[in-house]
């Protein structure tokens, strides 16, 4: 039985990750732990006066919250179609990733699933630092789904990679149980530096991904491009990537490609969701 835990805000953007996992996994016995946590922050409170009525406000109580969460596990039960599926309201009145850490621990949690908006002006520094938090600080892998992601199979994976470091068990394995999930091949990209051929350690690295993975359909690819969210998306697009797999310790790379795109003219970050994995 694998455990996944899915923060919500009930937002349409955590309706819609809530929504994309229930297909992503829909082959597979899963309890589904959905967590909702109010932050003790004034920060956070004194945002909220501004964004929400006196009356909204109000409703921001432990009961209000408990019938919210009652209402996600309906729509849930409502929409899976495996039976196998269990749904299981969390909830949680401390900071986020606190939060997180503990229903990891507790729950034995596999995988954590979360929303995010991604390109949005609006929400991008909230979300932003929301995700980076549970990147860095939670060794948990971790699904990123963009708010216009819809789930239409696991047609490729990629694996970003600069061959600099061995990847150790928990990365590879990780890897190989997506892969086996949906049947997917593995597509893995190099992110090459301009002008540049592999080392001795890279090639030894590169090999070692490719004895791993001799029994699954995998291949070999590098982007050497002065503009790196171009030359990934040009890959997404030509391979039909439908999930962008790395390892957490490249948060420079996903926060460039994933949270704070540079150039308006990449759109994929709208609908690919990435797999985040930790050694």
């Amino acid at each position: 039985m694998m455990n996944v835990l899915i923060p919500t805000d009930f937002s349409e953007n955590s309706h819609n990750a809530i929504k994309y996992a229930l297909t992503y996994f829909s082959d597979v016995a899963v309890n589904f732990y959905i967590l909702h946590v109010s932050p003790k922050n004034s920060d956070y409170k004194e945002e909220e006066q501004h964004r929400f009525s006196d009356f909204e406000a109000e409703m921001q109580t432990v009961q209000s919250t408990s019938v919210l969460l009652k209402e996600e596990i309906k729509t849930c039960q409502f929409q899976s179609k495996n039976q196998a599926h269990k749904f299981l309201p969390l909830q949680e009145n401390m900071n986020l990733v606190e939060a997180i850490r503990k229903q990891v621990a507790e729950k034995e949690i596999d995988y954590i699933l979360m929303g995010t908006k991604g390109t949005s002006k609006s929400n991008r520094s909230e979300l932003g630092s929301n995700t980076c938090d549970v990147i860095t600080k939670v060794k948990c892998p971790i699904l990123v789904i963009p708010e216009h992601a819809r789930f239409n199979g696991i047609k490729n994976i990629a694996f970003l990679t600069d061959y600099n470091c061995i990847y150790r068990n928990k990365v590879i394995s990780s890897l190989s149980e997506t892969l086996d999930l949906h049947r997917s091949p593995l597509r893995v990209l190099h992110i090459k530096a301009r002008n540049s051929d592999l080392t001795a350690s890279q090639t030894d690295n590169k090999g070692f991904l490719h004895y791993f993975f001799k029994d699954k359909k995998h291949s070999f690819h590098f982007v050497e491009n002065k503009d790196l969210e171009i030359g990934i998306q040009d890959f997404v697009e030509t391979w039909e990537i439908s999930l962008v797999s790395i390892v957490a310790k490249n948060l420079n790379l996903i926060q460039r490609l994933l949270l704070r795109p540079t150039l308006k003219s990449v759109s994929y970050t709208a609908d690919v969701p990435f797999l985040v994995l930790h050694e």
